[in-house]
């Protein structure tokens, strides 16, 4: 049974307790006997997980923990995996990029999970924001991709990404500094249903904010996108996303203002990305694209993560619903783009435009280490 309006409280409390005890115990194991590292080498070999997969070549303990992991969502459809490919068809490049700025900065906005980005220092320290967006962005091109919910690709990537969950929570335990009465579990399962509701729905609501056109149709798909995530980062069915747009979304909003709080440790981290973007952004079209980030999280939640404000944010509203307001600024940054869509809606055009910048960040942040697979940590490096 999934959660509903009427429990989600309750069940959020309890879920901030606990982790993941399949994967725990197996990265326990892996840390204890410093076998992280060779692990992290085979990641590269498991390209799919299906159910019935032949393992055989993988160690033992991390067989029986695949072998476990790969059976599907419970009530998974054909119905579901077309919904989902769908939206994808429609809606892969704007959704990637939204992932990797609102919905990134969105999870900052998590006291706890903010404050175990910023301790966990190889996510959340200097290299921090293309560390992370590394971890992600092969997850949110993966859930795009032809064929991915049918041949086990993005099962093998979210599992990876569970491992390395696991990695974080057994860090923290073993350094015998999480103080658990404070913060929960890390990466509690309240965590990572948190971060699935604003990975999905919180990215609906960013494209209705710009202007974007979701059918009824293809939220569902994303959600059910979303619910077969959650499933294979490890989350108890009881705590799984419902397969319903609308009733995820009322799940979110009847939570979100009270577990999104302003904090040093959000701040902190969306000052990083927000300085990582704007390396890869053409001169001038920093300002821009975080005017439309804004507008896309709203300001009420881009305060509370210490995004910058810029005269662009006066356009922003106004253009997402399709008015000619600075349209000459807005036209000089992205080479006339939003004078041309004037009447339509200028933002569809920039976020044709942003998208494509984004790959570059995608790219990079996947290639600069050759880091293109989730990887587990055998230290933690605390750069507070």
């Amino acid at each position: 049974m999934a959660l509903t309006v009427e429990t989600v409280a309750a069940e959020l409390e309890a879920a901030n307790k606990v982790g993941d005890p399949l994967a725990d115990a197996l990265v326990s194991d892996l840390i204890d006997k410093r076998e992280v590292d060779g692990v992290n080498g085979l990641f590269r070999t498991i390209g799919a997980l299906k159910p019935g997969q032949d393992n055989s070549q993988l160690p033992h303990r991390l067989r029986e923990f695949l072998d476990e992991a790969a059976a599907e969502p419970p009530g998974w459809s054909e119905a579901d995996v077309r919904a989902a490919e769908g939206f994808f068809a429609h809606h892969h490049g704007e959704a990637s990029m939204l992932q990797g700025t609102v919905g990134l900065i969105g999870t900052y906005l998590s006291p706890t999970g903010a404050f175990t980005l910023r301790s966990t220092g190889r996510l959340g320290g200097v290299e921090g924001p293309g560390r992370r967006l590394s971890q992600s962005s092969r997850l949110f091109i993966d859930m795009g991709d032809k064929g991915a919910l049918r041949d086990g690709s993005l099962a093998a990537t979210v599992t990876k990404v569970r491992l390395v969950h696991a990695s974080v929570r057994q860090l923290h335990k073993k350094s015998g500094e999480w103080d658990y009465a404070r913060w929960g579990e890390p990466v509690s399962q309240k965590y990572t249903t948190g971060a699935a509701c604003v990975f999905s729905t919180q990215i609906l609501q960013a494209m209705e904010h710009l202007g974007i056109n979701v059918s009824r149709e293809d939220a569902r798909g994303f959600v059910c996108a979303w619910h077969y995530i959650s499933h294979y980062l490890g989350t108890p069915e009881k705590w799984l996303l419902p397969k319903d747009a609308d009733e995820v979304e009322r799940l979110w909003n009847s939570q979100r203002d009270k577990e999104w709080q302003k904090t040093d440790d959000g701040v902190f981290m969306t000052r990083q990305a927000v300085d990582f973007y704007r390396k890869f952004l053409p001169p001038g079209a920093h300002d821009a694209y975080m005017a439309m980030v804004r507008v896309a999280l709203t300001d009420k939640y881009a305060d509370l993560a210490g995004l910058p404000r810029s005269v662009l944010d006066l356009a922003g509203k106004p253009l997402a619903a399709g008015h000619d307001v600075l349209s000459g600024i807005g036209g000089g940054l992205f080479g006339g783009a939003v004078e041309e869509a004037v009447g339509v809606n200028p933002y569809k055009e920039i976020l044709g435009i942003a998208s494509k910048a984004f790959n570059g960040v995608e790219r990079f942040a996947l290639t600069h280490d050759q880091d293109d697979q989730p990887q587990m940590h055998q230290e933690l490096h605390d750069d507070r």
